[in-house]
């Protein structure tokens, strides 16, 4: 049978339009190793890796009729010097011409024809440094449940580790009468996604809530939020096609002492550093701030059911959390972020991804894209903006000999969605990466700055004398 997509993994590709490309990518830098490093030096190490990622030899092909889903095919011509691609920077290359590099790359759409991913080595970086920069399409890793090939060239030593000869061989596609016959015996065994699915393309957000949540719990939870919509605020806009993006540096050890002085979690000081962060940049933005202006943030966690370890795949649960910025005490900001999300956590009301994105696990894709686009609308109804937190390692990494120095992730924008904000840690740095709207957010730098010093500023209230934090003695 064939490797038929995942409803939530097709739905990215249904969510994708001319200004929302839906893959995720990544910016890492690192060191020149003593013994040098080149684009020969990268693709060799890909070439001896790929096999650990099936998936990066493999192209989408459509069910004729689209009587189901897309399923995955080996690339009988697949050519890694496509994928594998070469810049450089003028000497010395700065940080802001690697991120304006960075944008533009991210800003254009990957060629569906062809495994659906792209990998740049930018050479001439300053400080005897170069950068690799990432595209690989939503639909084919979400970052935890599937390996990305940025992960499989990295090793925990500078001395490569060594992986087995790879004697590839495509597979032979599936004809179209195989790829027919699959589609509908799936559509016979569940014949009831059809009705699902024109239900869910043909109702208005409040019904899509009723429906929907008779089957899916999760989306109960969705409902009631959309009876209060998320609140005006520049973070939604129209937006294009080309994107900025903006970056912050960080200390994990930071977030420890204030996890610790605060009894909060990690996640939490993270969240109330963006809200920080968020009402300062308002504000410099002459937008109005009251006591009670809250931002609505989604924060994405990463799931995998026991039944799927080692698949490829997405599971996705996400909390839906007002930022209090309209708090200006930095402590009481947190406070109440660590309530909302322990209160999150003790109700299980997360808001499964199949809940948001409305999905219908084997629906004929042309009334399934229907009831993708309704969902998209629906979310933006939901959120401002998305707050994404992937812990990584706490060592050093390195690729054919060179170490890591700093990692970047870059999070797509949804319909509607001026900028979404992913950070990753590493290695005692936590770092965080914005994608945005090149217009929207044309001050998406200053917002990077003021993560910085909101984290500053919770840093040096954790320090401060405990009678003056809040005006009383603990």
């Amino acid at each position: 049978m064939a490797d038929r997509l995942s409803s939530l993994d097709v739905s990215f590709l249904y969510l994708e339009g001319p200004t929302t490309p839906m893959h995720v990518g990544g910016l890492a830098v690192f060191a020149q190793p003593s013994g040098g490093f080149d684009y020969d030096t990268l693709a060799d190490l890909i070439s001896k890796r790929i096999s650990l990622v099936p998936r990066y030899r493999q192209r989408i092909k459509s069910v004729p009729g689209h009587l189901a889903s897309p399923v995955w095919v080996d690339d009988a011509d697949f050519d890694l010097s496509y994928h594998l691609r070469r810049s450089a920077l003028p000497k010395p290359g700065s940080e802001e011409q690697l991120r304006e590099l960075l944008a533009r790359v991210q800003s254009r759409p990957l060629d569906r024809n062809r495994p659906l991913w792209e990998m740049y080595l930018v050479e001439g970086l300053s400080d005897d440094r170069f950068a690799i920069i990432t595209k690989t399409h939503h639909a084919m890793v979400d970052g935890i449940s599937a390996i990305d090939i940025s992960q499989v060239i990295l090793d925990v030593s500078p001395v490569p580790r060594e992986i087995p000869d790879d004697l590839w061989m495509p597979r032979q596609e599936p004809g179209a009468i195989n790829l027919v016959a699959d589609a509908v015996g799936e559509l016979v065994r569940r014949p009831s996604a059809v009705v699902d699915t024109v239900r869910l393309g043909l109702a208005d957000v409040r019904s899509i809530g009723n429906q929907v949540g008779a089957a899916v719990g999760g989306l109960l939870s969705a409902a009631r939020i959309a009876a209060r919509p998320a609140p005006g605020s520049p973070l939604n806009a129209t937006i294009g096609s080309q994107r900025r993006y903006a970056v912050a540096r960080t200390d994990l050890d930071d977030y420890r002492a204030i996890r610790k002085e605060f009894d909060a979690t990690i996640n939490d000081v993270v969240l109330a550093t963006v809200a920080g962060a968020i009402r300062d940049w308002l504000l410099t933005r002459g937008e109005s701030v009251t006591p009670a202006s809250v931002v609505r943030a989604m924060v994405p966690v990463s799931i995998r059911a026991e039944h799927q370890s080692g698949a490829l795949g997405n599971r996705v649960s996400s909390y839906l959390v007002d930022l209090p910025v309209g708090e200006p005490n930095p402590v009481l900001r947190l406070s109440q972020v660590s309530y909302a999300m322990k209160a999150h956590k003790e109700s299980g009301q997360s808001v499964g991804a199949d809940a948001l994105v409305a999905l219908s696990g084997f629906a004929p894709p042309t009334l399934h894209a229907l009831g993708a686009r309704a969902a998209n609308s629906f979310t933006r109804r939901l959120f401002n903006v998305v707050v994404t937190n992937v812990p990584g390692p706490q060592f050093p990494l390195y690729a054919a000999g060179a170490k890591m120095l700093q990692m970047y992730p870059v999070v797509p924008l949804a319909a509607g969605q001026a900028v979404s904000i992913g950070l990753t840690s590493y290695d005692g740095g936590v770092y965080f990466g914005l994608n945005a709207d090149r217009d929207a957010m044309y001050d998406a730098d200053v917002l990077a700055t003021l993560i910085e010093e909101s984290l500053q500023e919770l840093l040096e209230a954790s320090q401060a004398p405990r009678q003056g934090r809040n005006g009383r003695r603990r």
